[in-house]
């Protein structure tokens, strides 16, 4: 179990859920022993009796679905070490848990509105200007690749492939890495960005890091607050970046397959990737009005 301990803190899981995770393993491990078989050796049919057993538990079916999470992890992390082939909880999920709804969400065109009028060249005072540019590009990382605060954060040099138009994505305790693509004018962006507008920041800041944004840690949540009141300004709908991020992945479901978007959103779970698939129109514009009425 150690050699699992590991893995969850290499894939950046916080110490809590790893605790947690841990703790759902060992369980799952003693229910095999009674049915005289073991993690590594139990297959899909036999593993399909543990929801059954949980259901019995009196556990609930969101429940349910998040210990199969935990198991989908360890079965990963067997296939990693080479004593399974195969994730036999890969496709279990528990029907009939509600799921979240998005409303009020950006359109494509809309998103991009918020790219091209973020204004970062008209900008008087020398350091006002750097900074201007250095959040244009925060909103290109947002409004194009679905980036949130926590993996803006993380974000280093390292990651920036500019010249191959990519960007390395870090895992973080809820997402996993992945690369994706960035638009042309990011590229462009990027350029000026790293070799002259981070360089003067860092100059007149008087510091060292291998961030890519600077300020960096808490204070780039500050900064992405003070540029959601801007991004407002320019769409009255916007109102913080947990919307553009549900934004940009129900847009991606309407161009690509679940498991494309599963990738491109960095979830773990293809469930958490189903929650943005919008089949009920209707329920979807009650919400809409209801949140948002016309007035």
């Amino acid at each position: 179990m150690s050699n699992y301990k590991e893995y969850l803190e290499k894939e950046s899981y916080s110490i809590t859920t790893i605790k947690s995770y841990l703790i759902e393993v060992e369980k799952f491990t003693k229910w095999c022993t009674k049915r005289k078989t073991t993690p590594t050796e139990i297959d899909y049919k036999s593993l399909l009796e543990y929801p059954k057993y949980l259901t019995k538990k009196g556990n609930s079916k969101k429940t349910i679905n998040h210990k199969l999470g935990t198991l989908k992890s360890y079965f990963n992390y067997l296939i990693k070490e080479n004593y399974r082939a195969d994730n036999p909880a890969e496709s279990i999920v528990i029907k009939g848990v509600k799921r979240k709804l998005h409303y009020n969400l950006l359109e494509p065109e809309e998103l991009e509105d918020l790219y091209y009028s973020f204004e970062s060249d008209n900008v008087a005072d020398k350091y006002h200007k750097l900074c201007a540019k250095r959040n244009k590009v925060i909103v290109g990382l947002m409004v194009y690749q679905g980036l949130n605060t926590n993996t803006l954060i993380r974000l280093k040099l390292e990651h920036i492939e500019v010249y191959k138009g990519k960007i390395q994505i870090p895992s973080t305790t809820r997402t996993n890495a992945r690369e994706l693509e960035l638009k042309p004018w990011q590229v462009i962006e990027l350029l000026e960005y790293i070799k002259e507008v981070r360089e003067e920041i860092i100059r007149r800041k008087k510091i060292e890091s291998e961030r890519l944004f600077i300020p960096n840690n808490a204070r780039l949540g500050n900064t992405i607050q003070h540029i959601l009141k801007k991004l407002k300004k320019v769409n009255h709908k916007v109102f913080n970046h947990y919307q553009i991020r549900a934004s940009v992945i129900t847009n991606w479901t309407k161009q690509h397959n679940l498991r494309k978007v599963q990738y491109l959103s960095g979830h773990r779970y293809i469930s958490s990737t189903e929650q943005y698939l919008q089949d009920d129109l209707e329920s979807m514009q009650e919400v809409i009005n209801m949140h948002h009425p016309i007035s």
